[in-house]
């Protein structure tokens, strides 16, 4: 059985508020969690007026409060912002609250423009410079495995408990698919990023993988941009949507995401439908019967070990909807409620 995740942006949709985008994520996980999904992850962005989560372990804490089985992560965390161990204690914690359901996603991306990670940064954003050590500091914290010499080596790391969130790196090149291999360390390709080269990054971290105390043998997850809808004329009008997000993306414009109506309504000149496009590989869209098709496609170029699941629609209900078909074509679980 193809084990399915989802990852949540937590959007806030043209003509709705921030505080609607957040519980629409709190539903979304809720669901996610009754349909057999393996695992919830929240995305970090900053300063963009589509993409509501800035600090995704703060989320998480709320969504375990309301879930009972599925895992909660970060997908991910931008370590480069922060303290390794002060991520450490965070995820400590959670995983203290919600035993053995914790995972640790981390990044090197921005989340956002220069101008706003110099501001989440103090001035300090270091733009990735030290990601490998930070990552690395991280393993070292969660198993106790700092050098002497380290400045965090001998202290205690809180809250003190037996079991440990899972670590994982993500990324949509070669850096973090070697990164993850070298320090043993579970891989997530961003194949909603990167739509091309994937089959190399993903093989190179398998071919290259060393054991360690986090993890034994390679897994990878591929994050993929998905909608599934009831019908082919359905799906088309919540491709728009998604067409128009990806025309603001290329000129540099920070909106909310795209109504369903909005999309509809919008009319492209030339260089628009060249982006349009040209961002056609990174989505997967249409009925159960086609996206289902494309998914094990992919799954079985990657040789993946799950499929994470990213959708974001041009109406919050489009977005329940297309989890409860892909559960439902997948059997993950319970089977999804009519329309």
């Amino acid at each position: 059985m193809t084990l399915l995740s989802v990852l949540d942006q937590t959007p806030v949709i043209a003509g709705h508020s921030v505080a609607d985008a957040i519980a629409a994520t709190v539903e979304l996980a809720q669901l996610a969690d009754d349909l057999g999904y393996t695992r919830y992850w929240c995305a970090e962005h900053h300063g963009l007026r589509g993409l509501s989560n800035p600090c995704p372990e703060v989320m998480l804490a709320r969504l375990g409060s309301v879930t009972k089985r599925i895992r909660l992560g970060s997908g991910g965390v931008m370590l480069p912002y922060y303290s390794p161990f002060k991520v450490a204690e965070q995820f400590m914690m959670l995983e203290a609250l919600f035993p053995n359901r914790i995972d640790l996603g981390v990044g090197r991306a921005p989340g956002g423009d220069m101008a706003t990670a110099q501001a989440v940064a103090a001035g300090a954003y270091n733009c990735g410079d030290f990601f490998p050590q930070q990552v690395s500091d991280l393993l070292g914290l969660m198993h106790g495995t700092l050098p002497e010499g380290h400045l965090a080596h001998g202290v205690l790391l809180q809250p003190k408990i037996a079991t440990r969130p899972q670590l994982w790196i993500l990324g949509s090149s070669e850096f973090g698919g070697q990164l993850a291999a070298q320090l043993g360390i579970r891989f997530s390709f961003a194949h909603f990023i990167n739509a091309h080269f994937g089959q190399q990054v993903v093989q190179a971290y398998r071919e290259r993988f060393k054991a360690s105390l986090e993890a034994q043998k390679p897994y990878l997850a591929a994050a993929v941009f998905v909608i599934c809808a009831d019908t082919e004329q359905e799906a088309a009008d919540l491709e728009k949507a998604v067409d128009l997000r990806r025309v603001q993306m290329a000129h540099g414009l920070n909106e909310p995401i795209p109504s369903i109506e909005q999309g509809l309504a919008q009319e492209y000149g030339t260089r628009e439908q060249l982006v349009v496009d040209r961002e056609k590989p990174r989505s997967i869209i249409g009925t159960p019967e086609t996206v289902t098709e494309r998914l094990h496609a992919l799954q079985e170029q990657f040789q993946a070990d799950e499929l994470i699941v990213l959708t974001v629609a041009g109406s919050y209900r489009a977005r329940l909807r297309s989890y409860e078909l892909l559960a439902e074509a997948f059997q993950t679980g319970r089977p999804a409620p009519s329309p």
